[in-house]
């Protein structure tokens, strides 16, 4: 599966980057990512479709300020995690509720 884009209200949701238009790799830094295979890794997931994953950013910049990640499990249930950088709380829980719903009505798991 290709990455999906979301619009979560005041934020936007998007697939990991690393090229030369936009590096979260900085970012993922600051929530003590620091491997430098992670952004690839987690497109191959995608592609493999064995787990999802989203920058979540600022529309007008594309910082990313969080990040989500749906794991699907055998069971047709997903476990759906995040975290996000200092002071963005509310942009994770935005994202949160927006992927909930994408994982329900698109990929039709129902979150544990």
């Amino acid at each position: 599966m290709e990455p999906i884009e979301i619009n979560a209200g005041g934020w936007y949701l998007r697939a990991l980057r690393a090229d030369e238009r936009i590096d979260d790799r900085p970012a993922l830094a600051d929530g003590g990512i620091v491997d430098p295979s992670y952004v690839e890794r987690r497109n191959r997931e995608w592609a493999e479709e064995s787990r999802y994953s989203w920058a979540v950013c600022v529309p007008t910049t594309a910082e990313l300020v969080a990040e989500i990640v749906v794991t699907p499990k055998s069971d047709r249930t997903a476990d759906i995690s995040g975290w996000c950088r200092v002071g963005h709380a509310p942009a994770l829980d935005a994202g949160l509720a927006a992927v909930q719903r994408f994982v329900v009505g698109a990929l039709g798991l129902q979150p544990v």
